[in-house]
């Protein structure tokens, strides 16, 4: 079976809808017992639609519940944050199929080295037509909310604090 890498850009993309496209395509590929892939560039650039202040309010109460040592964790980094948010609209926990999908999803900071240009064999742009729309009024970029969070920004940044 030829296996298709998927590769989505999130700049720009509400980060609701990206996880949600991109979860019901692992879940289908899935289910019919094949392995494509899922790419997410460009994590930090996604948006989260709302007021900034009430959006930055909701993931620092999410971050602060957790213990150290014990749990829940919740992720600081943009890339890790976008990577959960796929993961709760899967069955991971209970099905083998969900836990597929999730093996099958790769969020990156940035854009790596060979995406930039032209895609490689057997990699192909996702289709984002259904969810690109005009920006929301109120939103804010993932990126913005890491740093809120404590996250080291330099790696999305380029070393700038």
């Amino acid at each position: 079976m030829a296996e298709t890498t998927y590769v989505f850009n999130a700049d720009g993309l509400i980060m609701g809808r990206l996880a949600s496209t991109v979860a019901e395509l692992l879940l289908k590929a899935a289910r019919e017992d094949r392995d494509d892939k899922v790419i997410i560039i460009n994590a930090e650039k996604a948006i989260v639609s709302g007021r900034p202040r009430s959006v930055l309010n909701t993931y620092k109460a999410k971050y602060e519940l957790n213990h150290p040592r014990k749990g829940p964790f919740f992720p600081r980094m943009p890339d890790m944050i976008l990577k959960r948010t796929v993961r709760g609209m899967l069955p991971y926990q209970s099905k083998s199929s969900g836990r597929r999908a999730l093996r099958n999803l790769r969020v990156v900071i940035q854009c790596p080295s060979h995406l930039e240009s032209d895609l490689p064999e057997g990699h192909e742009h996702g289709d984002d037509s259904k969810i690109r729309r005009a920006l929301p009024e109120r939103f804010i970029l993932l990126g913005d909310i890491s740093a809120n969070l404590g996250a080291p920004t330099h790696r999305w940044n380029g070393g700038e604090q």
